[in-house]
């Protein structure tokens, strides 16, 4: 695959340091969250003071550059902490994943040099939580069939329009809004991003969405209604940042995704273990049974196949080697991949994996989710298979000239 033009941040972090980050969140997750994982579930929130602590260990900003407060980790580093983040309820790594992720990125980015003094260490900090505000009734993998306007009035823009499944959206202080400014033509998808503080006049937040799983994640529906911005707002001074923004970021968000669904299925390979090894049936341990040895086999495989292509592709990624079809195909695999692992997991726990309140009853309903957002498994199949079989068009055409 040819290189992607866009540009990849190169870690400011050296490999000896992000050991020890990577060792103080896997404690951290481990030690502080995992145990408190009823207690967010009950509550349908994360503590306060779990909130803070994440923000004092740099949580919110750690992809954000240090130039503006953030820890400066390239992707191939993200993806190792999305795997301890993803070890414990999404909830906890949902508080900060758009800080660092799809919303934080468009302003690193694209954002002009003000946009950026503005915001970026505000969001590192965790003292801003932004929303990455694209996901439409009528438009979600595919950004292609936006229907939010934005129309020029003077020097300011109105933005008209309704959004869904925004994560963080009730507790968001910026939206990262992409709007249609024109319909698309021959100079591109006519696709803009503005910044929206959601104290602007005509920004209405709807209540919590009722989700499956991930308890805690707070998702809604924010509805733009003749919302005015100023010229200021549009990301990059540019009415054709929008799209492109949006693709780059949804692919680094993939391998985010991919690696959160590996430790998920980490998780919940770790507890079928620890039950095959302790549970008894008949007064024999469950796994000296031998189809559960299998269930156990096929689960480790699955991790073990996920984490390595996962890394893989991080590191492609920063190298510039491939930033669409690997991150589509890792995203693809592991949240495939993390669901089968999680109905495994309920299948050896048995009716137990059933109950409220064990850990792979709430992973398996977590892990579906991860199978929809950033793009669903169908449009990274679209991906994959549109990419490759175009790039053999065209290196047939050019070999036949």
């Amino acid at each position: 695959m040819a290189a992607d033009n866009a540009a990849a941040q190169v870690s400011q972090v050296s490999a000896e340091d992000f050991a020890d980050i990577l060792a103080q969140t896997r404690e951290f997750v481990r030690g502080a969250v995992v145990p408190r994982e009823q207690e967010i579930a009950d509550t349908d929130s994360v503590p306060g003071d779990i909130r803070r602590a994440a923000a004092d260990m740099g949580l919110f900003g750690y992809a954000v550059p240090q130039e503006w407060g953030g820890l400066g980790l390239d992707l191939a580093q993200d993806v190792e902490l999305a795997m301890e983040f993803g070890y414990t309820t999404l909830a906890f790594r949902s508080m900060f994943g758009t800080n660092n992720g799809i919303a934080g990125q468009v302003l690193v980015n694209y954002g002009t040099a003000e946009q950026k003094q503005t915001w970026l260490e505000r969001i590192a900090s965790g003292e801003v939580v932004a929303a990455f505000a694209l996901t439409e009734p009528g438009a979600g993998s595919d950004p292609a069939g936006l229907r939010t306007k934005a129309v020029r009035e003077g020097d300011d823009w109105v933005i008209d329009g309704e959004k869904r499944f925004i994560t963080n959206a009730p507790v968001a202080d910026l939206f990262v809004v992409f709007a249609r400014t024109r319909p698309a033509d021959a100079d591109g998808p006519g696709i803009a991003v503005f910044l929206v503080p959601a104290t602007t006049p005509g920004v209405e937040v709807g209540p919590k969405d009722r989700k499956m799983g991930q308890e805690g994640a707070w998702t809604s529906e924010v509805r733009f209604t003749g919302v005015r911005v100023p010229a200021a707002a549009l990301v990059g001074g540019s009415e054709d940042v929008g799209y492109r923004a949006a693709m780059v970021s949804l692919a680094r968000g993939r391998m985010h995704i991919a690696a959160l669904a590996v430790g998920a299925a980490q998780r919940a390979l770790d507890e079928s273990v620890a039950y095959a090894a302790t549970a008894t049936q008949g007064g024999t341990p469950i796994g000296d049974f031998q189809l559960v040895q299998a269930m156990i086999a096929d689960q480790y495989t699955g991790v073990a196949a996920g984490r390595a292509l996962v890394r893989d592709i991080a590191a492609r990624y920063v190298s510039g080697e491939d930033r669409r079809v690997g991150p589509s195909a890792a995203k693809l695999y592991c949240t495939e991949m993390a669901g089968k692992v999680a109905d495994l997991a309920v299948q050896i726990h048995g009716g137990t994996g059933y109950m409220r309140g064990v850990a792979v009853e709430r992973i398996y309903r977590e892990v579906r989710l991860l199978r929809l957002y950033e793009g669903t498994s169908e449009i990274q199949r679209l991906i994959i298979g549109g990419r490759l079989v175009g790039h053999a068009k065209r290196e047939t055409s050019g070999a036949q000239r």
